[in-house]
């Protein structure tokens, strides 16, 4: 890797973190870039919930058919080498698989079972994407059987560029989806449950969720969306004991929509082999602000200032609550404009509310104030 490779890279990625691009295309353009500076044969390119750790979706290079489930297995059931949970709670989330294995990369599970043998993998290059005290996404490069392997240069290299893969990520999760109109009606109506036998298959589910998986970019009976295979297969690890919290992470749908997404084993009687529910809803007020607010990068203060702006509050009133003077107040505001791409309190709360108000409007109000789920059968 020669220094003038890398630097180029690392300023053309630098510059793409900060075109706003949807996050499928900067990941996709961000390989491209990477593979000049660190060659590799495959790739994937994931996004993960800053809360949970858990994969929500990634975007692959050189790895043939897609089988999501097998690599969610491996990753929260089967496997115990370089997880990116566990890098996620590194001081240098970034991992050379032939060194964490002493040497043997069959030690683990994906490696033996699916890399080598399904896709001709011989090394593996994985590093966290982190900014703002956050883990937003990950990325995992691969070599073939007979390459030369990654260096610890090469590594300390993809570490390097962590705090500017995130801030692209970060900015993508709130762009506008990329590529052809998907076909969707409105929202699905009514809840949301699936249940999974002891092969991972969907065994049974409500009306509604045919309509919410397509809006997660899936199909229910043939292609399940990111989000989901990983929470079944984290349920899976809190059944076996490798887990410990019942999984749930945030997602955003298709139609603009922040969902939480939980998974728990089921027990029953007889011998039946065990099964799996998932449950879909929309995200609550608690769990969308500061996703929100997370999305634009804003420090702490600057998100009190703008959870008070969206309450309508005037700068003097903002002054005397978090008790800053009014200067201070305008200073943040200045620097949340420019984070949110916006020029007033008005485009403010108009971008905060038509990408995360907006797609609940026509729901009741429930008790605590925010959208109830619609009744089945009524119109948005």
């Amino acid at each position: 890797m020669s220094t003038y490779r890398a630097e180029t890279a690392r300023a053309a990625l630098d510059a793409l973190s900060r075109a706003g691009l949807p996050w499928q295309e900067f990941g996709e353009n961000a390989l491209d870039i990477l593979v000049r500076a660190v060659p590799f044969d495959s790739a994937c390119f994931g996004t993960i919930d800053p809360n949970t750790s858990l994969v929500t979706g990634s975007v692959k290079v050189g790895l043939g058919e897609p089988c999501e489930a097998e690599f969610a297995f491996h990753e929260y059931v089967r496997d115990e080498v370089s997880l990116f949970r566990d890098l996620a709670s590194r001081d240098v989330g970034v991992s050379i698989l032939h060194e964490e294995t002493g040497g043997d990369p069959r030690r683990s599970s994906r490696f033996r079972e699916l890399f080598e043998p399904v896709f001709g993998l011989g090394h593996e290059l994985r590093a966290m994407m982190r900014c703002g005290g956050q883990t937003w996404g990950g990325v995992a490069i691969y070599r073939g059987l007979g390459s030369s392997g990654f260096s610890p240069a090469e590594a300390d290299f993809l570490d390097g560029l962590s705090g500017t893969l995130a801030v692209g990520i970060r900015a993508g999760l709130i762009a506008d989806a990329a590529g052809a109109p998907v076909q969707l009606h409105d929202s699905a109506e009514g809840p949301v449950v699936l249940t999974f036998d002891s092969d991972n298959e969907v065994c049974q589910a409500t009306p509604a969720a045919e309509q919410r998986i397509a809006e997660l970019g899936g199909d229910l009976w043939r292609e399940l969306p990111q989000p989901v295979l990983a929470i079944v297969a984290a349920a899976r690890a809190l059944e076996s004991g490798r887990a410990r919290t019942v999984p749930r992470v945030q997602v955003r749908s298709r139609l603009g929509e922040w969902l939480t997404v939980h998974a728990s084993p089921l027990n029953g009687r007889g011998a039946v082999g065990s099964q799996v529910v998932v449950t879909i809803e929309r995200a609550g007020a608690s769990e969308v602000v500061p996703l929100v607010v997370a999305a634009f990068g804003l420090t702490p203060r600057e998100r009190d200032v703008v959870e008070a702006v969206l309450r309508g509050a005037t700068t003097a009133e903002i002054a005397k609550q978090l008790h800053l003077s009014p200067y201070t107040v305008q200073d943040h505001l200045k620097v949340v404009f420019d984070k949110t791409g916006v020029s007033s309190r008005r485009e403010l709360m108009s971008k905060v509310f038509f990408d995360h108000y907006a797609p609940r409007i026509g729901n009741t109000l429930g008790p605590s104030g925010w959208f109830a789920d619609r009744e089945p059968g009524t119109q948005v």
